[in-house]
């Protein structure tokens, strides 16, 4: 099932990336600090609020189709988070936008010294401000799906909120 789940993942990715090749385009890169929540459930005991740590690139395709990978790092469960994004920018003024859209990709977490890497999938919501021609800020509220199951502990979902700074060229 989560190989099906992660070949539709990348399937519907690379459909959504064909129209960028010929499409007014603007290239990113960012990064992005904030807090997350594990809901940790089961025989462990662990705390599953910390820091989040982002990286990021992608692309802006005609203005409202965000298309973007990241890798996102959070200590306290040991998590690495490489995601797929796709967002639907909707101006509201002329440098603001909201913005909503869907997330996949592999969660590698690792609680009480059992590791694994398992499907994750979710969505988000936020705005996107562009304070010039080169440089733009998102404030972002996610929610993910977590497949982590491991000696009777369990994530059953991670929420996010993040600050990110990007840097258009």
């Amino acid at each position: 099932m989560k190989t099906l789940s992660i070949i539709s993942t990348l399937a519907l990715a690379s459909i959504a990336a064909s129209p960028a090749i010929a499409a007014d385009t603007e290239w990113f890169v960012g990064a992005g600090v904030g807090y997350q929540e594990n809901k940790i459930k089961g025989d462990s005991r662990e705390n599953g609020e910390d820091s989040t740590y982002q990286l990021r690139a992608g692309a802006i395709v005609n203005d409202n189709h965000r298309l973007m990978g990241s890798y996102g790092y959070m200590d306290k469960t040991s998590q690495d988070l490489f995601l797929a994004s796709y967002d639907y920018l909707h101006p509201v003024a002329k440098r603001f936008h909201v913005f909503a859209g869907i997330s996949a990709g592999v969660a590698d977490s690792k609680i009480n010294g059992k590791s694994s890497s398992d499907f994750t999938w979710g969505g988000q919501v936020g705005a996107k401000y562009d304070i010039n021609d080169t440089w733009s800020t998102d404030l972002t509220y996610r929610y993910l799906d977590q497949d982590y199951d491991e000696s009777n502990t369990q994530i059953d979902y991670s929420q996010q909120i993040v600050l990110s700074l990007d840097y258009k060229f």
